[in-house]
C-alpha cells in the first residue's frame, strides 16, 4: 500500500501544476447540520476537479520514463486532468469516454487537445479499450484511481486539509473507484489517527460499500446515478485493502438526497459543483454521519457539470 511519504513525495512533483484549493463555510449550512462544516473546493481546482492532482503525479513519472504517447479510461474528470497534463508536456493523449459522457467534459477533454473515443456506458468496457490503444502505440494507459501513484496524487488533497482546518474531527469523501478516499486516507490516517474519515456512495452504485459488507471485492451491474463520477462497477485492487484497513465507516445516500444537497450548494452558497460532490454535504446534511458538534471537512470533488442538464440534476 501507498505511504504518507508517497504522499508527501506526490505534492512535491504536482506543485507546479495543481493548487492548493480554499475551504468554504456556510453559517446556513452548519445550523442544518448541527456541526461546524468546512468545504475543500476541489471543483476550484486545475480542470475543476481533484483528478487533475493523481494524473500529473502518474503523467510526469510515464513521461520521465520515455512516454511518448498516453491514454486513458474516464467519465470526464480523470479525462480532462490527463488530456491536459499530457498537453502541457508535450505528450498526445486519447481519451475513452462513455456513450453517456457528459457534454461539457467532452468539450474540455477536447479543449486541453485530447482525442475523443466513445466505448460502453461503464469501466468495465472502456477501461480493456484504452489499455489496448496504449499497447497499438506502443504508449502507456494512466489508470483513474487504481495506481499507486494516482492514489499518492489525490492524497494531497488530506494534507492540505490537515493544514488549512486545525483540529479537524471528521474528513468526508466521494466514493468511485476508491482513488481519492484511498489517498485521503493515507494522508490524514498516518498523520493523525484521530482524525474520522467516512466515505459516501451513491445507493445504486454501492459496490464499496458491499465489498466492505463482505471483506471481499464485488462487482455490481451499471448504475445510472445523477453521480456520473462515481459510477463504477467495483472498487480498485489496490485501493480496496487501503479502505479496509483505515475507513472509519461508509454512507449510502439516495438520489432525492443527492438532489437537496446539489440544490443548497447551488442556491445558498452560490456555488457550481457535480452531483458527485454534493454527496458528502449530503451526508452530513441528512444526519446519516452520526455526528453533531464536531468539525467536519467535506470534500466538493468537483464541478464539471451540463448546464442543459441542471433542472433535471436539482429536481
Amino acid at each position: 500500500m501507498i505511504t504518507l511519504s508517497d504522499v508527501q513525495l506526490a505534492r512535491e512533483r504536482i506543485q507546479d501544476i495543481t493548487k492548493m484549493t480554499p475551504i468554504f463555510t456556510s453559517e446556513q449550512l452548519d445550523a442544518v447540520c448541527e456541526n461546524e462544516l468546512f468545504l475543500k473546493a476541489e471543483h476550484l481546482q486545475t480542470t475543476g476537479s481533484f483528478k487533475i492532482r493523481g494524473a500529473t503525479n502518474k503523467v510526469k513519472q510515464a513521461i520521465k520514463e520515455g512516454a511518448r504517447f498516453i491514454t486513458a479510461a474516464s467519465s470526464g474528470n480523470h479525462g480532462q486532468a490527463v488530456a491536459y497534463i499530457a498537453t502541457h508536456l508535450g505528450v498526445p493523449a486519447r481519451i475513452v469516454v462513455p456513450e453517456d459522457a457528459s457534454l461539457c467534459k467532452i468539450e474540455a477533454i477536447e479543449t486541453y487537445n485530447g482525442t475523443i473515443e466513445k466505448c460502453g456506458t461503464t469501466s468495465a468496457e472502456r477501461i480493456p479499450r484504452a489499455i489496448a490503444l496504449a499497447k497499438e502505440k506502443d504508449g502507456v494507459f494512466i489508470p483513474p484511481y487504481d495506481d499507486p501513484l494516482i492514489m499518492a496524487g489525490q492524497g494531497t488533497v488530506g494534507l492540505e486539509i490537515l493544514e488549512q482546518v486545525k483540529d479537524v474531527d471528521v474528513v468526508v469523501v466521494p466514493v468511485g473507484g476508491g482513488g481519492l478516499i484511498s489517498g485521503v486516507l493515507t494522508a490524514v490516517k498516518e498523520s493523525n489517527p484521530a482524525v474520522r474519515v467516512v466515505g459516501v456512495e451513491p445507493e445504486s452504485a454501492n459496490d464499496t460499500y458491499l465489498s466492505l459488507e463482505q471483506n471481499r471485492i464485488v462487482r455490481i451491474p451499471a448504475t445510472a446515478t445523477i453521480a456520473d463520477g462515481l459510477r463504477t462497477s467495483q472498487p480498485g485492487d489496490l485501493t480496496f485493502p487501503v479502505l479496509q484497513r483505515y475507513l472509519d465507516d461508509l454512507v449510502l445516500i439516495n438520489e432525492d438526497e443527492i438532489r437537496t444537497a446539489l440544490r443548497f450548494v447551488f442556491e445558498r452558497m452560490k456555488q457550481v459543483v457535480e452531483p458527485s460532490s454534493a454527496v458528502t454535504i449530503a451526508a452530513v446534511m441528512t444526519g446519516k454521519l452520526g455526528v453533531k458538534g464536531n468539525k467536519v471537512v467535506c470534500v466538493m470533488s468537483g464541478g464539471n457539470v451540463d448546464v442543459e442538464k441542471l433542472p433535471k440534476l436539482i429536481g
